[in-house]
């Protein structure tokens, strides 16, 4: 997503911040859009449309999930674009979240990018500097047993 990019310890929600699902870090989103980071395919898109799971080509998994807490609002503010199983490419869109429903309904917009299989990894580290990210910088890096 397009937004400030900050680590995972500031992610206003404690599962999160405490990296319980696996490292990674986290964006304050500018625009409602969310892109693939990687090749891939589509692991899962949640039924509630808040969050996809994702499957690089080089086999790590990535969790995006849109908001905090957002799975209570049942999909309301958001549209899928892509399905469980499709193959999609670095920069394709995946979904679109509507930060002002999100943000009228009380819930925070700050959304994790999250590798979920990092035990697999010697250590996944955040390479982005706290700020201002666009689609498709660079902002994890994933070191590799």
């Amino acid at each position: 997503m397009e937004g400030q990019a900050i680590p995972m310890s500031e992610v206003p929600d404690g599962t999160f911040a405490a990296e319980v699902l696996g490292k990674g870090m986290a964006v304050i989103p500018e625009s409602g859009k969310v892109v693939s980071p990687v090749n891939g395919t589509v692991a899962t898109v949640f039924d509630t449309k808040h969050a996809i799971g994702l499957l690089s080509d080089d086999g790590v998994e990535i969790l995006i999930h849109v908001g905090i807490n957002t799975v209570e609002m049942n999909g309301e503010p958001f549209t899928v674009h892509v399905s469980d199983g499709d193959t999609i490419k670095a920069g394709q869109l995946l979904l679109t979240a509507d930060l002002e429903k999100i943000k009228a309904a009380g819930y925070n917009t700050t959304t994790p990018m999250i590798v979920t299989n990092s035990d697999n990894y010697d250590d996944v580290l955040m390479t982005a500097a706290p700020g201002k990210v666009a689609f498709l910088d660079p902002v994890l890096e994933v070191k590799k047993n």
